[in-house]
């Protein structure tokens, strides 16, 4: 009788294991550069298009996408679910996130705003200890002290260099981390493409906002703006399908990390595309939330283990 040893029989599930780890690792890498690509887009055609008719567009154009999506998948769109507590909250969430960065999109550097979203993660952790009652140690609450005054290194508050604009990038922060802690409490019934639907239709939500409240009329847009807007949704929907894709393929802990990739893409193509200039402040500041959030990260892996 051959004999098996338990390392044999043990051995293919850390490989195993490892080749999801690197499989969720590219999808969440291919999510992030679609978020960036997306975020530049939108920069791109807010030079043409009023931010209303932006975020109309944008939002209406996501919605009809997902819409399809959950057809072809089965998924009913209006179910008793919908109209859960959590889903509501995350609605208002996703408004006030989206309302918020497409407007520092617009009127600060791309770079800028990239940087400072980067702080999502740790606010998430911080309010799911105030709001879930999740245990958090003296040593993740320094780390995500730490992420703060990333951020404020970044704003430089009291300084020459302040600008209040900055500040909608914050609000856009702190929007869409108050969206991934309603999601968090949202029923399990609602599909990807569910929460995709109704996440874009938010957005559309915010355009008829912004344009009651501006009074603004709109534009006829060229061709260019038409394709900067048709690439901004498809990039979108492609990125949110990659990060979906990314959390339920691998462990979480060795997928999330990857993240962050999308402070380097964002620079890369504010300084490519947009022609702006890295200050030391931002370079600190970015290191600060990188270290902060990765740092949070392990400590909830290891509390795991």
């Amino acid at each position: 009788m051959t004999r098996i040893s338990a390392s044999s029989q043990e051995a293919p599930f850390p490989r195993a294991r490892h080749a999801a780890n690197l499989v969720g690792a590219s999808w969440m890498v291919a999510a992030m550069a679609g978020f960036t690509l997306e975020d530049a887009m939108i920069k791109g055609v807010s030079a043409t298009l009023p931010i209303a008719q932006i975020l109309l567009s944008f939002g209406l154009g996501g919605a009809l996408v997902f819409a399809c999506l959950a057809r072809w998948a089965g998924e009913s769109l209006f179910t008793p679910e919908v109209l859960s507590f959590p889903m509501r909250l995350r609605v208002l969430f996703e408004i006030s996130g989206r309302l918020f960065y497409v407007l520092a999109l617009a009127l600060i550097p791309l770079s800028a705003a990239t940087v400072i979203l980067q702080a999502t993660p740790v606010v998430v952790v911080a309010a799911a200890a105030l709001v879930f009652g999740e245990r958090v140690g003296w040593r993740r609450w320094s780390a995500i002290l730490l992420g703060m005054a990333g951020v404020l290194v970044i704003i430089r508050p009291g300084t020459d260099s302040f600008s209040m604009l900055s500040l909608l990038a914050v609000a856009g922060m702190l929007g869409f981390a108050g969206r991934d802690l309603a999601s968090r409490a949202a029923p399990a019934a609602l599909g990807t493409h569910v929460l995709g639907f109704y996440g874009f239709l938010a957005v559309t939500a915010a355009g008829v906002m912004v344009a009651v409240w501006t009074d603004a009329g709109f534009v006829r847009p060229d061709g260019r703006a038409c394709l900067l807007l048709a690439g901004a949704v498809l990039c979108g929907v492609c990125a949110y399908a990659c990060l979906m894709k990314a959390m339920r393929t691998g462990e979480v802990s060795a997928v999330t990390p990857f993240r962050y990739v999308r402070l380097i893409f964002g620079v890369a193509l504010g300084v490519l595309l947009f022609g702006e200039r890295l200050t030391p402040s931002m370079l600190l500041g970015s290191a600060m939330i990188v270290l902060s959030g990765l740092f949070i990260m392990w400590r909830s892996a290891a509390r795991k283990t």
